[in-house]
């Protein structure tokens, strides 16, 4: 008994996931009128909004990083609760909420930086303060409907900018 296969039928192939390269981040220095300077990443596009607040957006990625500036007027108590209220409002969506303190004696820079994962609207943000004069808030999110896995390398591509913004984040 013989048994012959040779046939030439085409098979479909796999599927297959689209894999995102993003370029070695660069950064540069950024200062103006404001009371506090970073380092931001030179392929980002920075505008400047009112009351020192800014938008630092990520077009290939469809991303904005919003920053917002607020002077500390004996409210810091206020402000703190209202930087955290803000983050934990995506606590719904969210799968776990990572907190990373962060402390700057040198510079006087102190505050949190929370990784938001899941499907929430945002999956990185933090507050930075010197606890007497100065208060900034930052945020990222996407123009897109908020799936984690889809998202997941540009929000960490993301994430570590923002993290060497707050790092290099000086007040004036």
């Amino acid at each position: 008994m013989l048994f012959s296969s040779c046939k030439n039928d085409v098979l479909p192939k796999p599927s297959s996931y689209l894999r995102l390269d993003y370029p070695i981040a660069e950064y540069a220095h950024f200062e103006n009128k404001c009371p506090f300077t970073f380092e931001m990443n030179s392929k980002a596009i920075i505008k400047g909004e009112k009351d020192c607040g800014f938008t630092i957006t990520y077009p290939k990625m469809k991303a904005t990083i919003y920053l917002t500036y607020k002077p500390v007027n004996n409210d810091i108590n206020k402000l703190l609760r209202d930087a955290q209220k803000l983050t934990f409002e995506h606590v719904i969506k969210a799968d776990d909420i990572l907190e990373q303190p962060y402390l700057n004696q040198q510079r006087k820079v102190y505050g949190m930086f929370y990784q938001v994962d899941g499907n929430a609207a945002t999956n990185s943000q933090f507050y930075a303060t010197d606890s007497t004069k100065h208060f900034l808030t930052a945020s990222v999110y996407f123009y897109a409907k908020p799936n984690f896995d889809s998202i997941m390398p540009a929000a960490s591509y993301i994430k570590n900018d923002m993290q060497h913004l707050m790092e290099t984040l000086t007040w004036k």
